[in-house]
């Protein structure tokens, strides 16, 4: 059960109306590597994590990532809001304005709709683990380039925010893997027993 704060964890505050931006920004959202399939990626996996802190902090850390999608809806729903039909089309945000006015709708930065294929759960506790570790550097390095191409400073604030969230959910994540290498036994482990894959392929 979440107990939902209504603030945003961190401030959005967007004076200008921009939909180029909107364009970029989005693939925060339904992007490959954008919030919402980490937070559906953590939340999933949480199940099947045999060491229960690990489980907790995945519970954490997708709850947390569902406020980032959050954070990022509000810049999007800021960079559109004011938006007429002629800065929908000198922005090239025409097409996405077709089906969906302003509405926000998770996409990449190159239309490509969000599916579940964006995430991945393996109920192998080092497979999930790696994954999101990549996960965490695929979302920094998004947000870098969104850094390197967008000047906003009303936008660029809260991006460096989640940018920097990322860093910190990656470092987690490695001490996490640690937990869990102990944790599991070594016998049934093949990163300590190389033997073990010996086995698998002899069966």
């Amino acid at each position: 059960m979440w107990n939902y704060e209504k603030r945003l964890q961190y401030p959005v505050k967007i004076s200008k109306t921009c939909p180029k931006t909107a364009q970029l920004i989005i693939s925060q959202f339904g992007g490959p590597d954008g919030e919402l399939a980490a937070s559906m990626r953590y939340l999933s996996q949480r199940y099947t994590m045999p060491c229960r802190e690990v489980a907790g902090l995945l519970t954490d850390i997708g709850t947390e990532e569902l406020a980032h999608m959050e954070i990022v809806s509000a810049i999007i729903y800021q960079l559109t809001k004011d938006m007429s039909i002629e800065d929908a089309k000198t922005a090239g945000f025409d097409a996405y304005y077709i089906d969906h006015t302003s509405g926000l709708w998770p996409q990449a930065a190159g239309g490509i709709p969000f599916n579940s294929c964006e995430f991945q759960s393996k109920g192998d506790a080092i497979t999930d683990l790696f994954e999101d570790l990549a996960a965490e550097q695929k979302a920094r390095t998004t947000y870098d380039n969104i850094l390197r191409v967008v000047q906003n400073p009303e936008v660029r604030d809260p991006i460096k925010f989640l940018r920097a969230r990322e860093v910190v959910h990656f470092q987690r994540f490695g001490e996490a893997l640690e937990k869990t290498k102990r944790k599991l036994d070594e016998r049934n482990y093949y990163f300590f027993n190389p033997e073990f894959d010996k086995q698998l392929l002899r069966q």
